[in-house]
């Protein structure tokens, strides 16, 4: 059982950046992936940017080139910085944690609470 808390959400013109932290505590195991996933009323909620514990990262085409994760390992946190924020980057934004297992029922993933990222016009 892992818990995430995130941090770093807030309001922002177009064209600004921020900075999402999230923090893991619990029973973290080194091999695993942890990311950002967002949710905008009335939307699904849809993969931002994800990366390994060795470094592998994957992005959603939405955000190639504007976001960037990275991760501190040693600290069990990842980030998430945001650049040339755009209106329809707006949503709720998780931070998700998935342990990398030989065992389905191992590899459960685990969300935080959410922060909310607005950007205006």
């Amino acid at each position: 059982q892992v818990q995430l808390v995130e941090s770093g959400g807030g309001l922002v013109q177009a064209g600004g950046s921020l900075r999402l932290s999230c923090a893991a505590s619990g029973s973290i195991f080194s091999d695993n992936t942890m990311g950002w996933y967002r949710q905008a009323p009335g939307k699904q909620r849809e993969l931002v940017a994800t990366m390994t514990n060795g470094g592998y990262t994957n992005y959603a085409d939405s955000v190639k080139g504007r976001f960037a994760i990275s991760r501190d390992n040693a600290k069990n946190t990842v980030y998430l910085q945001m650049n040339s924020l755009k209106p329809e980057d707006t949503g709720v934004y998780y931070c998700n944690y998935q342990r990398s297992s030989a065992y389905l029922w191992q590899r459960l993933p685990s969300w935080g609470q959410g922060t909310q990222v607005t950007v205006s016009s």
